[in-house]
């Protein structure tokens, strides 16, 4: 079934619109969830952020827009987990984190993960607008080579020279300010 009649059939609400849009986007909204959440939470709390997502789709269905489904649910679903992350992170006592001194084989802090992030915002934003956009595309909207090539009208190997461009800039930034060492 084809995304048009999908969004009729939810405007109209008819459930079997609902259903056509899990089965054809289940696996790319759960994969959405899972690469913010990782092991963050047990398999159920998981399946409920991505519920969550349909469910927001259902209750919105004029924010569905044909061709632009698959961006819209990718947006939902990246905020809906990063909600469930910060969620999950008020739950936390200052007491029980009071006492946490880390050690050299913790995570890094905070302000190292934001550092980090400022510096990948900075090389992705370097890039020249279309390379920055099939970036995009592919490591955070979690398109395919070929799914970006047949939107943006390009050949699928000049997708990938563009992403592998821009890794290289991303590892040039991160290296030259220490968070990866040269191999």
């Amino acid at each position: 079934m084809r995304d048009e009649v999908i969004l009729q059939k939810i405007r109209s609400g008819d459930p079997a619109g609902l259903e056509a849009l899990m089965e054809r986007y289940l696996p790319y909204v759960s994969a959405v969830v899972w690469n913010i959440l990782r092991n963050a939470m047990p398999p159920e709390d998981g399946e409920e952020v991505v519920s969550d997502v349909f469910l927001a789709a259902w209750r919105q269905p004029e924010a569905l827009r044909p061709g632009l489904v698959k961006g819209w649910l990718a947006a939902v679903a990246r905020n809906k987990a990063k909600n469930r992350l910060r969620q999950m992170g008020q739950d936390l006592s200052l007491e029980e984190n009071a006492l946490d001194i880390p050690g050299p084989d913790d995570p890094p802090s905070d302000f190292e993960r934001a550092e980090e992030r400022r510096l990948v915002r900075q090389a992705v934003d370097a890039l020249p607008s279309q390379d920055r956009e099939i970036f995009l595309r592919h490591y955070y909207y979690a398109q395919t080579v070929q799914e970006i090539a047949d939107l943006m009208g390009l050949n699928g190997a000049t997708v990938k020279t563009k992403l592998r461009r821009g890794r290289m800039k991303l590892k040039q930034i991160l290296t030259r300010e220490g968070y990866l060492r040269e191999a």
